[in-house]
């Protein structure tokens, strides 16, 4: 059933995934490797597997728990750039591209929260049976 809240949550994660491919650009962090594209591409795919395979909750959450940890990783990864950049940290003008896997990671954990609730509710229907 795609029109779950939990569905909603998981397709603002993967739009922040998005918007962060689309303001990433600029980000260099080791050198010639695109890490950034790569991550938000894996965040897009994991995404929308856990979006369209709503009939298996085990799958969602382990999809989910996935993309939460490429996102923490990506967290760090933006926030050592950001750090490394001239000027420190305080310069309000050097990006937003932190916010977004914040927001992502976010969205995921009210997600799964949401998708455990459907399994403890399945599992009690299906005990009255």
């Amino acid at each position: 059933m795609l029109q779950r809240i939990q569905t909603i949550w998981t397709l603002l994660a993967v739009l922040a995934a998005v918007s962060l491919f689309v303001t990433g650009q600029d980000v260099d962090v080791f050198g010639n490797i695109p890490v950034i594209d790569i991550s938000c591409i894996a965040l897009v795919l994991a995404g929308a597997l856990s979006i369209f395979s709503f009939k298996n909750r085990k799958r969602q959450i382990l999809l989910n728990t996935f993309s939460i940890i490429i996102n923490v990783l990506l967290i760090g990864v933006l926030a050592y750039w950001l750090l490394n950049l001239s000027g420190g940290i305080q310069i309000p003008e050097k990006g937003i591209e932190p916010v977004f896997p914040l927001i992502a990671v976010i969205c995921l954990l009210i997600a799964n929260v949401l998708i455990r609730r459907d399994e403890r509710l399945v599992k009690s229907v299906d005990r009255l049976r």
